[in-house]
């Protein structure tokens, strides 16, 4: 069974009701302290940790003096305009005594469903991680409408979660797990502790949000779980309004455990390896015997280019003799990797124009 101190990744999911005061629209902020302590702690044993948290409109709401009812979008994002300096602020105060460094995010639905975005936004927070920096990802409500937008955080950190091959996603959430029935309505509702599949009856016993904060209620959590274990993440629901929550999490708070349907680098391995190739490259001896090594693809390996594909598309990677040797997503277009092909890295910026990446094909892109 998954646990939150063996995972390698992290993504934390944190509420507008846990972060911003109902009634007053103040932060939290003695509860935002302890949880960075726990993610200070989570950071000291080596794991990555990202969190996706919600509450710019939440607090825009509350310094803007706007009422705890539905507002118009132009108010919405307004309000997130206002309320997400003092979110990021919020978080780099939290952290700093730490001496974690925090970077904020900010990102739309379009942003993974368009492949040189969702490329952009995870060569970023890979190289935060690389950093040791937390990044803070948020939904970017001040440009996002109804047809580019996630709509809730849960979903948000599951993607989040696909792009950087997280093995983990905590929902810290206003209930303590997955149920029955709902468990204020029906005394006789039971918890799941650990789901190994999503059934039929999951999904209908799901309700909707119970908060004047949030937007996610169980069914957005339930698609999140999906997205997740689908992709190789475990999730787990818990409560999250205690004083380090995370803590509690691992000393057996309750909370619904859905179990990793795969390995995070199998599970999107297999992805890459099922799409369609837009084009070929073709290697010398030494790039292939190197593949084999574990290394990526740099385009002075390169003997060949052939096709019409975009930075981020899908390419067969060919030895001298024709026999393919894997498939891999390049990082650059084909007509920039014709230019570059049995250059050095260190050319790339002359022959561009522009400094590029180092890989043609990064290792962690490819499947052979």
């Amino acid at each position: 069974m998954a646990s939150l101190s063996k995972a390698k990744r992290l993504v934390i999911k944190i509420g507008s009701a846990l972060l911003v005061d109902r009634d007053t629209g103040d932060l939290r902020s003695g509860w935002l302290k302890a949880l960075a302590e726990d993610v200070a702690k989570a950071k000291g044993r080596g794991q990555d940790v990202i969190l996706v948290s919600s509450g710019s409109i939440a607090l825009g709401r509350g310094a803007l003096n706007l009422p705890n009812t539905p507002l118009a979008l132009e108010q919405s994002q307004a309000a997130a305009a206002v309320g997400q300096i003092r979110l990021a602020r919020a978080y780099e105060e939290a952290l700093a005594p730490h001496g974690i460094s925090a970077a904020q995010v900010l990102v739309t639905l379009e942003d993974s469903q368009d492949r040189r975005r969702y490329l952009n936004s995870r060569a970023t927070l890979e190289q935060l991680l690389h950093f040791g920096v937390v990044p803070i990802v948020n939904e970017n409500d001040t440009v996002a409408t109804d047809e580019i937008r996630y709509g809730d955080n849960d979903r948000l950190a599951a993607q989040v979660a696909v792009t950087v091959g997280a093995d983990l996603v905590v929902l810290l959430s206003d209930v303590d797990g997955l149920y029955s029935a709902n468990p204020h309505e029906d005394p006789t509702a039971t918890r799941y502790d650990t789901v190994n599949k999503i059934t039929p009856a999951m999904e209908a016993a799901a309700g909707d949000a119970g908060s004047g904060l949030s937007k996610g209620g169980m069914k957005t959590k339930l698609l999140a779980a999906r997205t997740a274990t689908a992709s190789g993440a475990s999730l787990v629901i818990t409560h999250g309004a205690a004083m380090n929550p995370l803590s509690a999490l691992e000393n057996g708070a309750n909370a619904t455990w859905f179990t990793a349907q795969d390995d995070p680098k199998a599970a999107r391995k297999r992805w890459i390896a099922a799409m369609k190739p837009q084009g070929t490259l073709t290697l010398d001896a030494g790039a292939a015997k190197a593949l084999g090594q574990g290394k990526s693809l740099l385009p002075a390996g390169v003997t060949a280019v052939q096709g019409a594909f975009g930075r981020g598309d899908p390419v067969v990677i060919n030895d001298a003799d024709g026999a393919t040797l894997g498939h891999g997503l390049a990082r650059y277009s084909a007509q920039e990797a014709q230019q570059i092909m049995g250059r050095k890295s260190s050319e790339i910026e002359a022959v561009l124009g522009y400094p590029g990446r180092a890989a043609l094909v990064h290792r962690d892109d490819m499947v052979l």
